[in-house]
């Protein structure tokens, strides 16, 4: 029998939607058939460390002939986590009412999993300025060169091929050394920033720019320094100060959980004249990292030895980073206005705490971002629930799990479930975080998101066979295609859209370093140019896409059907991702409403193949 007893994204059985603050009010409402004989309904509910709770439901009304409401009102006790079912009592004993995560209870008893509520502090808020927005990532080395020459350590070779394919060869030692550079620095991305706001763009997160040894600079040589190749302080203070100009902000990337074995603190090879902790036990370094036998057994970061890891609870290093006038303080002073937190979920929670209270004390408005690849409000890591969306840590996070619902239903083309997916990270996360969530197609660590929508999957793959894999001129057509559709549901969905430079000229590449090609400025995609500016009018247009609830219309034979509502404005989005033509049929209501992508006449929307359509009322 399949009689739906209970939905938590209804609410008329759970009122407010998704996460709430800990003195909030939650109602709760089951729907039994009156031909149960029901005599009783429980809700059982529990948050980590805690033992259940008890609590039976009011019998309130039926509802025609056969259903019975059962409901009841419930306060949490604290913040954190919560997991809850319900048991109804019959003649035959009790049974659960669970799901098999849909978050549909059935009455066939066919779920095992339990519903989890979400409890934050109520003083926890996120930054108005990034909502509404759109994001840019650049990888410094790669977007633009202003011409300028710098003086480059011996060790490093400067391309003048801008076009030319990054180094990834082993060298005689079997190394890559990533020691290449093309020459983009922080002065051009300063003369690109009209073509950024021409984007749309509100905010760009930048990936490290301190002093390295490597292209990716990953492997921090001083905090204190910006990479000689990309500039100095200055120049980061005039891009901080051009940027505002045009409403723009710059976040930074934070590598905190790691520095270079080639760096100021641990100093390996002896390149800088700080004694560091490889070279002295009574280096003032040495207690930041963790060595197993001194001095060549040393944790390090995923076992890559040329980045050892720091201890982030030890208070020197705490308070060198967060402390007073410490390095998150130095470089906010400079004019940047937030951090993205690099493997963030490998970050202690007591240093996401200071991390979170230096950045607010520099800018009460700072944004914190943290790189978390899984269901962010439930991650269990190093044997312990993190805390990140309670109130004292992070503000957001990278979207991974909707990049993947995008990617994988635009390029299979197989669309039920894809709500399913959506619904569950926004009933999960807290509306603050929701609205000002990372949603990115791609980044710095994942395949190029044409090439994952056409091409063959590099799983397996060696870098031999990823430096010659090109897309045909067929797979490059229907790319362009996919994209536009993959583009379109990323920059509707709840959160802020993220480019990943040069997706939207058209760059195709499978992973590092193929990912990270130079911006091909001068050969880009016109056609994706133009459509990722029609995509940031298109935000600016429709307010309910900065913080309208996320509503499932329908999801069907390979068309997606959603809406946005927010208190006076409602979007709907629909995307047919068939190869052929169809007609959609919209709901009456939406009859008054204006396309602003697309066509409607009267409660029909045509779509053409591969193409979408967005109306507003």
């Amino acid at each position: 029998m399949d009689f739906v007893c209970y939905n938590s994204i209804m609410d008329y059985h759970k009122y407010p939607f998704g996460a709430v603050k800990y003195d909030d009010t939650v109602w709760f409402n089951v729907i039994l058939p009156r031909n149960l004989m029901c005599s009783g309904v429980n809700l059982v509910i529990h948050s980590d460390g805690h033992d259940n709770e008890v609590i039976s439901l009011d019998w309130e009304r039926m509802e025609g002939e056969n259903e019975e409401w059962w409901g009841i009102s419930y306060v949490p006790r604290h913040s954190g986590l919560y997991f809850y079912h319900f048991e109804y009592v019959t003649a035959f004993g009790v049974t659960r009412i669970m799901h098999n995560g849909d978050r549909l209870g059935m009455l066939n008893g066919s779920g095992d999993k339990e519903w989890q509520l979400t409890v934050y502090e109520k003083e926890f808020t996120t930054p108005d300025w990034i909502k509404g927005g759109i994001i840019y990532q650049i990888f410094p080395d790669r977007f633009c060169s202003s011409g300028k020459t710098y003086k480059a350590p011996a060790d490093r070779v400067l391309r003048q091929d801008w076009n030319g394919e990054p180094f990834w060869k082993p060298d005689k030692h079997g190394k890559v050394k990533n020691n290449d550079f093309f020459g983009g620095d922080l002065s051009g991305i300063k003369e690109k920033l009209p073509y950024l706001k021409g984007l749309g763009v509100t905010c760009i997160y930048l990936n490290p720019i301190f002093e390295s040894c490597s292209n990716h600079r990953y492997d921090t040589a001083d905090y204190n320094k910006i990479d000689p190749l990309l500039g100095d302080e200055n120049d980061l203070r005039e891009l901080c100060a051009e940027a505002e100009e045009n409403g723009i902000s710059i976040i930074l990337d934070g590598v905190f959980s790691h520095t270079g074995d080639d760096s100021v603190y641990f100093n390996k090879y002896g390149n800088y004249k700080s004694v560091g902790a490889y070279q002295s036990k009574d280096s003032p370094y040495y207690p930041w990292y963790k060595f197993n036998k001194y001095p060549d057994d040393y944790e390090a970061w995923w076992g890559f030895m040329n980045l050892p890891e720091v201890d982030e609870e030890n208070e020197s290093y705490r308070e060198f980073i967060t402390g007073d006038k410490g390095i998150i303080d130095k470089w906010m002073r400079c004019g940047v206005k937030g951090w993205r937190l690099d493997v963030a979920d490998e970050l202690p929670d007591s240093f996401l705490e200071s991390v979170r209270k230096a950045v607010k004390n520099a800018d009460p408005y700072g944004f914190i971002i943290g790189e978390v690849w899984e269901d962010a409000s439930n991650k269990y890591a190093y044997d312990q629930r993190r805390r990140y969306f309670l109130g004292s840590q992070l503000d957001s996070v990278m979207n991974y799990p909707f990049a993947e619902a995008i990617i994988d239903y635009i390029r299979s083309g197989v669309v039920e479930g894809f709500s399913n997916k959506i619904q569950t990270i926004l009933e999960n996360y807290p509306k603050c975080v929701i609205d000002t969530l990372m949603n990115h197609i791609g980044t710095h660590d994942t395949v190029r998101a044409i090439t994952r929508l056409v091409g063959e999957s590099d799983e397996h793959r060696d870098r031999e066979w990823q430096s010659s894999k090109k897309l045909s001129e067929e797979e490059y057509e229907l790319g362009v295609k996919l994209l536009k559709l993959a583009s379109l549901v990323q920059y509707t969905l709840p959160g802020v859209p993220c480019i990943y430079y040069g997706d939207e000229a058209g760059m195709e590449g499978y992973k590092d370093p193929f990912n990270r090609r130079a911006y091909p400025w001068g050969e880009e995609n016109k056609e994706l140019i133009e459509w990722y500016k029609m995509l940031g009018k298109l935000r600016s247009s429709c307010p309910s896409l900065k913080d309208g609830r996320y509503y499932s219309v329908s999801e069907a034979m390979g068309v997606l059907c959603f809406t946005r509502k927010s208190e006076n404005s409602e979007t709907m989005v629909i995307i047919n991702r068939n190869d052929h033509y169809i007609d959609y049929y919209i709901p009456g209501d939406w009859t008054a409403s204006t396309p602003v992508l697309g066509n409607r006449d009267g409660i029909i929307v045509r779509l053409k193949a591969f193409d979408g359509a967005v109306l507003i009322k």
